[in-house]
């Protein structure tokens, strides 16, 4: 197989300089080679950073499915494409064939049909990490309806903002999910989000914790029953590569979610080609990736990818602490997992524990360990090699984005020799550049800057749904011809990649970006408050944690702090979702502000982070004795 499978660190440097001198006959190659085409594309690639306008493999016809599903039958019809690890321990798993899949997903595509959802309508997937969630957005992509999975723990109003935003036609969700001990109502939320949203004719809904809940006489229908009277069998819709797979939202620093369109041919080649390499995946290999299907790793690296690589792939629907810190460890033992892929975040909680419940467990069938969300802290990293890999798995720290579609930036394990807290190298095919502030390319290395990309990768998002000029000022007006990431990153003597974080007013809380803007919309909304400043600081657990300065508006205000704090996490959850919340919430009499009126958060910031020896020159702002009185009250 030509430059599929990467063995050695020659070979690495051997195929990414072939990648970027010819990338389109590199990519052709890994095109024709590995995929299932109804028809050859006319054109590898055609691309313009200006308007900005990428298209691969033109002309191409194809569905992502029949390279996730058809194409494996006949040799790989009674392997376990998903094990389903349910929330409780002592309920059963559930194994699901790849020709179980096939069957399911055109039952399901069959009943989407039945209620009139066709090819580029919009379908709303609200559902837990249950096998329907895997089987929903397979099925949406097998009749060419655009899926856009929302993260089941989001509230009403930011899934109504999701619906409306790309007009879904129809949502798909359960009954209730559960969560660790909690169960929580997912179809009293959807009830909630939906009186807003006149566009959806449909709700199909999956059992799940067998609650009472209401239904809709006309719009609501159960999901089983109407499954089991489809049919196994479909053929699946013919779809333009640069057709639209799916969209998923991701938030933005500023106002509302961004949709980010994802195409159907260049996302499959990239996500299925990474997925490959940077797992090092085996055939025989039982891979995890613990995230959830909400977010772009769980479409990428629980579903696409692996299934596109005909490997068995696990959803786990519960979280590490229940019933104790060690059920990670007992999940990777019973079903001898060979790559593992979590976030920091996780890693931080668990390390905490101490490794009392890791010794329980036999984690010797562990090859490979992989980091994704954030960057992993020095301590999580030397716990995780230390403690699960044994010294023995190499780590891979992965660094891409809901907009990159795959990987970019990662140590290839056994082939780059890794560095705690270095994504190290560009994946095969990916040109980063690091930039001054003043627009000009740092050459060289031990250099510091803003992290771009200067050519275009089979799997980059297209546009933002329904605002391409946003998509545009967002991603392609801060350089020339260059896609800019919002992350800064450091290269070192030897070319390694660190990413510093994020440099606009996007904070990364236990993996999950978080523009502050909307918090402070919602914080805002609070008929106490004036003004209100979210920042990040650093947290042992989340990696960053929101600290907020708020200023009411009567200074005098004698309500008590304590109950205003809750209310104003309450009104966060509610707008947003409870990942939203604010760790600290510091009343102010004012915030710090430039002549033109702009919250100064940089200095919030430094507050934050206990750095106050280095505010640098504050007698330019508007109010400069503010910040005095931030910090004697500092929390």
């Amino acid at each position: 197989m030509s430059n599929y499978h990467i063995k050695h660190l020659e070979e690495y440097y051997q195929v990414y300089r072939k990648s970027i001198r010819e990338p389109e006959s590199f990519w052709e190659e890994i095109a024709e080679e590995h995929f299932l085409w109804r028809k050859k594309w006319d054109k590898v690639l055609d691309w313009d950073f200006s308007k900005p306008e990428v298209k691969w493999f033109e002309g191409a016809k194809l569905n992502i499915t029949e390279n996730c599903i058809d194409r494996h039958l006949a040799t790989r019809g009674d392997k376990t494409a998903i094990i389903f690890e349910p929330n409780n321990p002592d309920d059963e798993a559930e194994h699901i064939s790849y020709r179980q899949l096939y069957e399911r997903v055109n039952q399901f595509a069959n009943v989407l049909k039945s209620k009139g959802v066709k090819k580029g309508d919009r379908v709303c997937i609200y559902v837990p990490m249950i096998p329907e969630l895997a089987i929903a957005t397979l099925a949406c992509a097998r009749i060419g309806a655009i899926h856009s999975v929302v993260f089941a723990g989001f509230s009403s109003k930011a899934l109504s903002t999701r619906i409306n935003d790309c007009d879904c036609k129809m949502v798909i969700t359960a009954d209730g999910s559960y969560r660790g001990a909690k169960t929580i109502d997912l179809k009293g939320i959807v009830d909630e989000a939906l009186e807003s949203c006149s566009g959806v004719e449909n709700v199909l809904v999956a059992k799940r914790i067998n609650s009472g809940i209401s239904m809709k006489e006309g719009r609501d229908f159960w999901l089983q029953p109407l499954l089991d009277s489809a049919s196994k069998e479909g053929n699946a819709e013919v779809m333009d590569a640069e057709d639209p797979l799916f969209i998923l939202y991701t938030s933005g620093s500023t106002g509302k979610p961004k949709g980010m369109v994802h195409s159907s041919a260049g996302y499959m080649v990239y996500t299925a080609y990474t997925f490959k390499n940077v797992f090092q995946y085996k055939e025989n290999d039982v891979y995890w990736c613990t995230a959830d299907v909400g977010w772009i790793t769980g479409h990428s690296y629980i579903i696409y990818g692996p299934l596109a690589n005909g490997a068995t792939t696990v959803m786990f629907e519960g979280v590490p602490s229940y019933p104790d810190f060690g059920r990670f460890w007992e999940i990777v033992e019973k079903y001898k997992v060979n790559q593992f892929y979590t976030a920091p975040t996780a890693i931080r909680a668990l390390a905490k524990q101490g490794t009392k419940l890791v010794e329980k467990y036999d984690l010797s069938s562990l090859k490979v360990l992989g980091s994704v969300g954030e960057p992993i802290n020095e301590e999580a990293w030397h716990w995780y090699n230390d403690n699960i890999g044994k010294k023995k798995s190499p780590i891979v720290d992965t660094w891409w984005q809901t907009e990159t579609g795959g990987i970019m930036i990662t140590p290839i394990p056994y082939v780059t020799p890794t560095k705690p807290t270095y994504a190290t190298l560009p994946f095969i095919g990916i040109q980063p550049a690091l930039m001054g502030e003043n627009g000009n390319e740092l050459k060289g290395n031990q250099v510091d800057g803003r992290l771009c990309i200067k050519f275009p990768w089979p799997s980059m998002a297209r546009t933002i749904w329904g605002n391409h000029q946003r998509y545009k000022e967002t991603y392609f007006s801060a350089f020339d011809n260059m896609y800019f990431t919002g992350d800064g990153a450091f290269r070192d003597e030897v070319g390694y990649y660190r990413i510093t974080g994020r440099v606009d007013d996007v904070i990364i809380v236990s993996g999950h970006n978080l523009g502050t803007a909307p918090i402070e919309d919602a914080i805002n909304e609070h008929p106490a408050v004036a003004e209100s400043a979210i920042v990040g600081f650093p947290h042992d657990i989340k990696g960053s944690a929101l600290y907020g300065y708020v200023t009411l508006k009567d200074a005098g205000e004698s309500r008590n702090h304590e109950n205003l704090s809750k209310e104003i996490n309450q009104l966060i959850a509610d707008r947003i979702g409870p990942i939203a919340k604010l760790d600290k919430i510091q009343f102010t009499e004012g915030l710090p502000k430039t002549r033109s009126g702009k919250i100064m958060r940089r200095i919030l910031r430094k507050i934050a982070h206990n750095e106050m020896d280095n505010l640098g020159d504050i007698s330019t702002l508007l109010n400069p004795e503010v910040v005095q009185s931030i910090i004697d009250n500092k929390l």
